[in-house]
C-alpha cells in the first residue's frame, strides 16, 4: 500500500492504515520507507511487526517494487510477482499465496489504483529462502521462499489454550466412537494430511499442535492403551530430550538434545560440531546420513525409542494410567523417516489391508527403532 501511494504521487506516511476482513476498524501498520523511482516505479520497505495477534513472520523484512503500466486484456490491474525469497509452486513456478491473502490484497490496493492504469507489485523478503529452510514448505511443494499462507488476519497459534481445549474436545470423541482402539496424535496440517494419505483412520486423529504433554495425560485419564504420536522430526526430537511442549517460544533444545545422543553413538569433533550447528535437525541428519549411514542409522533408531520412552515417563509423572506410547516421524519432503518399536506395532494395527506401501517407505527410508 505505502508503494501504491508514492507510486500515486502521495508523500510517504507510516503507519499505513489496513482494512482487515470481519473487523470495522483498520489496523495500522507501520512502514520504513517508500520512495518513487523514475515515473512509474516506487519501492517501499518495512519490516513484519505482528504484536501480539497479527499472522505475521515477526521481524522479516519486506521489499515491495511497484510499476505501473497499461491496463488491459492482457494487463490484470493488479498483478502479484514473486521476487527473491518468496515462495513459488515447484511445478508452475507461480506465487505461492492462499486465496486469503490475494484477497486482502485486492480488498486493500485496488481502491487505491491509477485511473485506466495496471500495477505490478514485485514482493521480495530478502531473508525469505534462508527462513524457508525451517519450514515444512517443500512438504506442500513450496520452493525459494516463504509462502503466503495466511488463512486469517490473525494468527490462531499452536501454544494457544483455545487449541488444547478443542483437541481435548476432540480426544473424548475418538474416544468415544473407538474406546479400544489407538489414538493417533497428530503435529500440525501437515501431519494430518501425510496420516491420511498412508490410510490411518481419520475417525483415529486428534490434531495436538504443541500440547503433546497434556493430550498423551488426557488420553491416559481417558483409559487410552495405545497412542501414536506421528509428526515432523524437528517436533519429536524434543520428545527425546523430555521437551514436552513442543513450542519453540517456549522449549527448542534441539541441537542439544540431537548431539548429546550423537555423542553417546560416538560422534566427537569437528563432525559433532558441524551437527550442532546445522540450520535445521533435518539438515543435521541428512549430512550424517551421507557421511556415515551406519552411525546414522544408529541415531535415529536411539532417538526414535527413547522418544517412546520419555512419553510413557512423562504420562507416569501425571497419572496412573499409563498408555503403550508408539511414535512415527517424517521429514520436509513428507517421506516417512522412522518408528520406534512400539510405533511400529501400531502402525500394523491402524493401517489398512493395502498400508504395504507405507511399510516399505519405513523399511527403504530408515531403520527399526
Amino acid at each position: 500500500m505505502a508503494a501504491v501511494h508514492c507510486l500515486r504521487g502521495e508523500p510517504f506516511v507510516s503507519p499505513v492504515s489496513v482494512d482487515l476482513p470481519q473487523e470495522t476498524t483498520p489496523h495500522l501498520l507501520p512502514v520504513q520507507q517508500a520512495a518513487p523511482l523514475g515515473a512509474d516505479a516506487a519501492l517501499a520497505m518495512g519490516c513484519c511487526q505482528p504484536g501480539d495477534h497479527l499472522d505475521l513472520t515477526r521481524d522479516l523484512p519486506i521489499w515491495v517494487l511497484a510499476e505501473r503500466g497499461p491496463r488491459g486484456q492482457d494487463h490484470p490491474p493488479l498483478q502479484l510477482l514473486p521476487g527473491a525469497g518468496v515462495g513459488v509452486h515447484a511445478e508452475s513456478g507461480k506465487i505461492c499465496a492462499s486465496n486469503f491473502a490475494l484477497e486482502l490484497l485486492r480488498r486493500n490496493l485496488e481502491p487505491l489504483l491509477p485511473p485506466q492504469a495496471a500495477v505490478r507489485l514485485t514482493l521480495v523478503f530478502p531473508t525469505g529462502a534462508r527462513l524457508a529452510e525451517r519450514t515444512s514448505n517443500r512438504a506442500f511443494g513450496v520452493v525459494d521462499g516463504l509462502a503466503l499462507l495466511g488463512m486469517g488476519a490473525r494468527v490462531q497459534p499452536s501454544a494457544a489454550p483455545d487449541q488444547l481445549a478443542a483437541a481435548r474436545q476432540r480426544l473424548a470423541r475418538v474416544m468415544d466412537i473407538r474406546p479400544h482402539d489407538p489414538v493417533v496424535l497428530v503435529l500440525g496440517a501437515n501431519g494430518w494430511d501425510l496420516a491420511r494419505r498412508h490410510g490411518l483412520p481419520e475417525a483415529a486423529l486428534v490434531k495436538v499442535g504443541n500440547w503433546i504433554g497434556p493430550l498423551l495425560v488426557e488420553a491416559a485419564e481417558r483409559h487410552c492403551r495405545h497412542v501414536l504420536l506421528w509428526g515432523y522430526h524437528g517436533k519429536l526430537l524434543k520428545l527425546a530430550g523430555g521437551i514436552f511442549h513442543t513450542h519453540h517460544h517456549i522449549a527448542d533444545g534441539r541441537a542439544a538434545v540431537l548431539t548429546a545422543f550423537a555423542g553417546l553413538e560416538g560422534v566427537t569433533g569437528s563432525e559433532l560440531e558441524q551437527l550442532h550447528r546445522a540450520p535445521t535437525v533435518e539438515a543435521a541428519l541428512n549430512h550424517l546420513r551421507h557421511s556415515n549411514p551406519h552411525l546414522s542409522s544408529r541415531l535415529e533408531a536411539r532417538l526414535l525409542a527413547e522418544a517412546e520412552q520419555q512419553a510413557r515417563a512423562y504420562v507416569a509423572r501425571h497419572s496412573e494410567c499409563i498408555p503403550a506410547v508408539g511414535v512415527v516421524v517424517f521429514d520436509g519432503h513428507r517421506q516417512v523417516r522412522g518408528a520406534g518399536p512400539h510405533g511400529r506395532c501400531l502402525l500394523n494395527r491402524l493401517r489398512p489391508p493395502d498400508g504395504d506401501s507405507l511399510a516399505r517407505e519405513l523399511d527403504e527410508n530408515v531403520p527399526r527403532g
